[in-house]
């Protein structure tokens, strides 16, 4: 066996390890979404309580629900993008490492499983796939970097 089936052969084992943590990791996005939604009342009502002796609560509220419905909005596109760049890598699909990286992107801020899952994804993605890295940067020029002097 020569050494680029060696290492085709552990990208594709890669590939699939993050197909099937991607499709469970968003299936657990779907589910936290539904939670958040559901207890969005108990949420507001705990959040209501700290503020008896703000100057301004009621500013402070619309902003916990803009936050609150942004975190659930980045919970159900994370979890639908993981469900479906999951399911692409494990099919073998082009197409699929561009939603996984956007998947990962969006994962950074889930601490720790989102963050070490999006982080394992840009490793995978960007730096082991050699046919990746040629087609995203076909022919970049290198900028000339020798020090000039500057004059003030």
């Amino acid at each position: 066996m020569i050494p680029d089936d060696r290492a085709t052969e552990r990208i594709i084992r890669h590939l699939r390890i993050l197909g099937i943590c991607w499709i469970v990791y968003g299936i657990l996005c779907l589910i936290l979404a539904a939670v958040l939604f559901l207890y969005n009342n108990v949420a507001t009502v705990m959040f209501g309580a700290l503020l008896s002796r703000v100057a301004d609560p009621f500013s402070m509220m619309d902003l916990f629900h803009f936050l609150y419905g942004l975190r659930i909005v980045v919970a159900v596109a994370t979890g639908i993008l993981g469900i479906i760049a999951g399911s692409g890598l494990l099919a073998g699909s082009r197409a699929a490492h561009i939603l996984a990286i956007f998947a990962a992107f969006l994962s950074l801020s889930s601490i720790p499983l989102g963050t070490t899952l999006g982080i394992y994804t840009l490793i995978v993605l960007l730096t082991w796939s050699p046919e990746l890295a040629s087609t995203a940067v076909p022919a970049a020029a290198v900028p000339n970097m020798k020090r000039e002097s500057l004059t003030l």
